[in-house]
């Protein structure tokens, strides 16, 4: 891939030289607002704008929606949507899609509609959105701006057939490196579920394969070692239902991919409470749950003293029979992940919670003390091994992100000629939304995202 003979300098510093034969014209001369409401709730598909992509929003009790949809605007293909709203969150998450369906999205959103090729704009303002150029021209304490704030920024305009070969140099492009990067995902989700098998078998078989077996009458485990027991987790936990007087301990909240940790190593918006008077003390190692979803996994151990939710179990652990450790990644294995699903209650999906009495029902393995500890030990080590291929592969992916982004803004911006460059027949793949180590790119507190 060459260069353009021929170069002019451009309106802005940071595009530097564009080509000679290139236009630059004002946004509006390149596409027009946009803003159709569906006023008679004729549209029913809901549309997100998630890691840049446009996406069909099927379940429509995931994320924030509005109860009246006719407040929101109707997309066509070929539309581009912006969410140029709260600017101040200088966050990695990409502010531009194109849409591919029809459907509608919330109103709080800039619906373009081009002049020019939709798709070479869609990557010109995905150039300009990683650029962070959108960033800071808001005002107000949750900094937007409109169409009015953009209208008048510049955008390179090559000739027509330039744009059309643009578009087909670049989707065939990012394909190619979307198809890697689905590769390096599938081979990160291989590597978990290797080891949550082998988490399942060390912690039902142990570590040594010779050793003569029992059945435990108990399903979801099965044979097991003979000298280990099967114990009925009322008499491995004791509820501690301390509450505090002050409110002024350490607040600990649940996350879902931290486990229980203070507010303030949260990466998430979250809604805190102004007093925590009241909340439910534990203490280090206590076994906290999320009632509303225990069954999903989300409870952990205490790292350290506080407060929390008053809405969460907190459960002690008998450490004559059981290490805290061990008894956490028993229950969070994906084999007694059913053990608590078949306990919630509760009329609607969502709203299921798993109640102490039912929580004491459960059987899980129990060997010895010193067992236990070198089960712990191994799997730890394990952990870290695979941990560390993880890491190397999230590394190779964000490479790959960055080459992508490169690409598109190279030329884009006409640092590269892709005029004579053919293009190969090759399979489109899309982005995949997913989470490489580069934190959250979920939308959080907008109607009709995703959360």
């Amino acid at each position: 891939m060459g260069r353009y003979s021929n170069y002019k300098q451009s309106s802005y510093d940071w595009l530097g030289r564009v080509p000679q034969h290139w236009d630059e014209k004002f946004l509006e001369q390149t596409a027009s607002e946009k803003c159709v409401k569906n006023s008679r709730n004729t549209v029913k598909q809901v549309l997100s704008l998630s890691y840049g992509e446009i996406k069909k929003k099927n379940n429509l009790n995931k994320g924030l929606i509005a109860q009246d949809l006719s407040t929101y605007q109707i997309v066509e293909p070929g539309d581009i949507i912006m969410r140029l709203t709260d600017l101040q969150n200088d966050h990695k998450s990409l502010r531009t899609g194109i849409v591919k369906n029809k459907g509608i999205i919330t109103a709080a959103y800039l619906c373009l509609c081009p002049k020019i090729n939709p798709e070479y704009l869609h990557y010109t303002l995905r150039a300009y959105d990683v650029k962070k150029v959108f960033y800071g021209m808001g005002g107000g304490v949750r900094q937007s701006i409109g169409f009015k704030d953009v209208r008048h920024m510049y955008v390179p305009v090559p000739p027509r057939a330039e744009q059309d070969q643009i578009v087909r140099f670049l989707d065939w492009k990012v394909s190619e490196i979307n198809k890697l990067i689905s590769i390096k995902r599938c081979q990160i989700s291989l590597l978990d579920e290797a080891m949550e098998r082998k988490i399942s078998d060390v912690i039902i078989h142990g570590l040594s394969a010779n050793v003569p077996l029992k059945e435990s009458g108990t399903k979801w485990i099965g044979a097991l070692p003979a000298n280990w027991q099967v114990i009925r987790c009322k008499y491995l936990f004791k509820e501690r239902d301390q509450r505090s007087e002050t409110g002024e301990e350490q607040h600990l909240s649940m996350s879902q991919k931290y486990g229980l940790i203070p507010d303030r190593m949260l990466d998430e918006h979250r809604m805190l409470s102004a007093s925590y008077k009241g909340g439910k003390i534990c203490y280090k190692d206590d076994l906290v749950l999320n009632r509303l979803k225990a069954h999903l996994g989300v409870f952990a151990l205490a790292p350290q003293f506080g407060v929390i939710s008053p809405d969460y179990t907190v459960l002690v652990p008998n450490t004559e029979k059981i290490l805290p450790i061990f008894a956490e990644t028993v229950l969070k294995s994906r084999r007694c992940r059913r053990e608590l699903q078949i306990r919630v209650r509760g009329i609607i999906e969502g709203f299921w919670r798993l109640y102490t009495d039912d929580f004491y029902t459960i059987v899980i393995p129990v060997p010895s003390l010193d067992e236990q500890r070198d089960i712990m030990d191994y799997i730890s080590s394990t952990e870290k091994r695979i941990s560390n291929y993880v890491d190397t592969i999230k590394k190779e992916i964000n490479v790959l992100k960055e080459l992508k982004t490169r690409i598109i803004s190279d030329v884009v911006t006409g640092k590269i000629d892709v005029r004579n460059i053919p293009v190969p027949a090759y399979e489109h793949v899309d982005n995949l939304t997913a989470d490489d180590g580069e934190g959250n790119d979920e939308e959080t507190g907008i109607p009709g995202e995703e959360d």
